[in-house]
C-alpha cells in the first residue's frame, strides 16, 4: 500500500469481554498473512496484566498479543495509556510505558486534555510507520454517562478516521438487542463510522441463526461481516490474558493439583498458563480450607502487595500456607507473591499502600522488601543452575521472562540460595531465593515457568515427592495458535467486505 497516513479498522464491542481483543489479533494476523504492514493500537487499557517492551516500557498484554500476531515488535505507542488498579477507585497511571503516579478515579477522569495529546501523538507516530492500524475499543461506545470523557472508542475512531466493526457475543445471549441498542445509542456522526457488525462465539447449527443476520442488517443499516463460531481451547488471550479461574481437567488421581491464591489485586496471572497446558489441576482459592491436598501453592503477582498480604491474613491463609510448607507442600511466590513470602514489606513513603508503611511477611524466605519510587521494568534471560536437590533439582535450564515491580530485595541470610541468574544483555544479577528445605521458592520474574526446561524440572520433582508419574510437558507454539485463529475467522467472515474498508 505505502504512502501517507495508515488506513484504520477499529474493533468495538457491545460490552466488555465480547472478544474484541481476540478478533483484533485475528485481523492483525490475517492482514500480515496477506502481505500488509499492520500494527495494533488501543488508546487506554485498564489491566494489571502487563508486559515489558524491548526498551523497558510497560504496556497492556492485549496489544502485545496483537503485535505478535502482526509479526512485529510491541512498542508502547500501541498502548500509550495503561491504568493499573490498586484499589476500587485508585489506579497507577502508566503513560508511554512509564508510571507517572497513582491517582484517584475522580482526579484522573477530570481534565484529560494532556492524556488525549499523548494518545493522539502515539497513534500518529504509529500511523506514519504502517499501512493499516487495527484499533481496539473498550467496553461499549454507548455508555452515555462516559461519552464526554471516553478516549478509547468513538473519539479515537474519529481521530483515526476508522471503519468500525461492532462485535456482539452471541454466547451471552441477547446479541440482537445488544447490537441494535448500541447502534441506536450512538450519536449520528458516530453511527456513520460503524461499517459492519460481527456476531462472535456462536455454538451450534449455523442454519438456526436465520433470519437473525438479515434482521440485524435491516435494523442497524450496516451489513453483518460474519458469524464467528466458538473456538475451543484457544491459547490466544483476551484483554486480561487469562480467565483467573479454575482449570479442572478430567479426573485423574495422578494429576498434580495447584492452589493459586485469589489475591484481590492479582497481576500477570498468565504465569499460570504453563501449568494448565501441562495438564495440572489449577484451583483458585480464597479460604484456607480450600488448600486441601494441593501439591503446589502459588502466590501470584500483586499490584498491591501489602493490602493483598493483609487480605491473606484476614482469611488465615498465611498460617495455612506456612503449615503446608512445613509439611512439605511446594510453595511458590511470583513477584508480589515473592515479597509476601519474605520477612517483611516496608513502604516508608507509602508509595503503594495508603494504610500502613510496614507489614510482616510469611517468613518463609530470608528477604525483606523495601518500596521506593523506582519501578523496575525489564526483559531478562533466565539461567537456573544445576542443582542436586530440592524442587528444582536437575541440570541447568534457561528461559526468557520479564520483571515489573517496585521494591528492593534485602537478603537477610548471606548463605541463602538464589533461584536463578538473570541478565539483560548489559548486566547480570541473582534473582529470587530457594528455602533451605528446598520446597519454597520466590522469583521476581514473570514468565519464569514458560520455559519447558524449568517447568519440567519443577513438576517432575514435585510429582516424585508425592509418588506420582512425571507429567509430560506438551510442545506449544503460539505462532500455530495465531494461524489457527486467523484461519478460523477468515473462513467465517466476508473477506471482500473487510478488504473494502482498507482499499476504498
Amino acid at each position: 500500500m505505502g504512502g501517507g497516513r495508515a488506513k484504520a479498522i477499529m474493533v468495538q464491542g457491545t460490552g466488555s469481554s465480547v472478544g474484541k481483543s481476540v478478533i483484533a489479533a485475528a485481523l492483525c494476523r490475517m492482514f500480515a498473512q496477506d502481505g500488509i504492514d499492520v500494527a495494533p493500537f488501543k488508546a487506554q487499557n485498564m489491566s494489571n496484566n502487563s508486559y515489558v517492551t524491548a526498551d523497558g516500557g510497560e504496556m497492556g498484554r492485549a496489544q502485545v498479543v496483537q503485535a505478535q500476531a502482526a509479526g512485529i515488535e510491541p512498542t508502547t505507542d500501541m498502548n500509550p495509556v495503561l491504568l493499573k488498579p490498586e484499589a476500587d477507585s485508585r489506579s497507577q497511571v502508566v503513560i508511554n510505558g512509564k508510571a507517572v503516579g497513582s491517582f484517584a478515579a475522580r482526579k484522573y477522569w477530570g481534565d484529560q486534555s494532556d492524556v488525549w495529546r499523548e494518545v493522539t501523538a502515539a497513534y500518529d507516530r504509529l500511523a506514519a510507520k504502517h499501512d493499516v492500524i487495527v484499533l481496539e475499543g473498550a467496553g461499549s461506545p454507548a455508555e452515555v454517562n462516559l461519552r464526554d470523557r471516553d478516549i478509547v472508542n468513538m473519539r479515537m475512531a474519529k481521530h483515526a478516521d476508522a471503519s468500525v466493526i461492532l462485535v456482539g457475543d452471541i454466547d451471552r445471549g441477547g446479541v440482537f438487542a445488544s447490537l441494535l441498542g448500541t447502534v441506536e445509542l450512538l450519536e449520528p456522526d458516530e453511527r456513520k463510522l460503524v461499517k459492519a457488525t460481527l456476531i462472535n462465539r456462536f455454538r451450534g447449527d449455523m442454519a438456526l441463526l436465520d433470519p437473525l443476520p438479515q434482521m440485524i442488517t435491516e435494523r442497524t443499516k450496516v451489513p453483518v461481516l460474519g458469524v464467528v463460531p466458538f473456538l475451543y481451547d484457544l491459547q490466544v488471550k483476551d484483554e486480561d490474558g487469562v480467565t483467573f479461574g479454575d482449570y479442572d481437567p478430567p479426573a485423574n488421581p495422578t494429576t498434580l493439583t495447584i492452589a493459586v491464591i485469589s489475591l484481590p489485586r492479582v497481576s500477570n496471572h498468565d504465569d499460570l498458563d504453563p501449568f494448565r497446558r501441562a495438564g495440572c489441576r489449577v484451583r483458585v482459592v480464597d479460604q484456607s480450607a480450600q488448600l486441601g491436598d494441593s501439591h503446589i501453592i502459588i502466590i501470584p503477582g500483586s499490584k498491591s502487595s501489602i493490602s493483598d498480604l493483609q487480605w491473606m491474613k484476614s482469611r488465615g491463609l498465611d498460617k495455612a500456607i506456612k503449615i503446608a510448607a512445613q509439611q512439605g507442600t511446594t510453595v511458590i511466590g511470583i513477584c508480589g507473591g515473592y515479597q509476601m513470602l519474605g520477612e517483611s514489606i516496608s513502604d516508608p513513603e507509602r508509595f503503594e499502600s495508603q494504610t500502613t508503611d510496614f507489614e510482616k511477611g510469611l517468613g518463609l524466605l530470608p528477604v525483606r522488601t523495601i518500596f521506593n519510587q523506582a519501578k523496575t521494568t525489564r526483559r531478562v534471560e533466565i539461567n537456573v543452575p544445576t542443582q542436586d536437590s530440592g524442587i528444582l533439582a536437575g541440570v541447568k535450564a534457561a528461559g526468557i521472562g520479564y520483571e515489573i515491580h517496585v521494591g528492593e530485595a534485602e537478603i537477610t541470610d548471606k548463605n541463602a540460595s538464589s533461584l536463578a541468574r538473570l541478565n539483560n544483555g548489559n548486566e547480570s544479577w541473582n534473582d529470587g531465593l530457594i528455602a533451605s528445605e528446598g520446597n519454597v521458592l520466590g522469583t521476581y520474574v514473570h514468565g519464569f515457568f514458560d520455559s519447558p526446561e524449568i517447568l519440567s524440572r519443577l513438576l517432575t520433582n514435585v510429582a516424585k515427592t508425592h509418588g506420582l508419574p512425571a507429567p509430560e510437558i506438551p510442545e506449544f507454539s503460539m505462532e500455530a495458535e495465531y494461524y489457527r485463529l486467523a484461519d478460523h475467522v477468515r473462513q467465517s467472515i466476508d473477506m471482500d467486505l473487510l478488504k473494502s474498508f482498507i482499499y476504498s
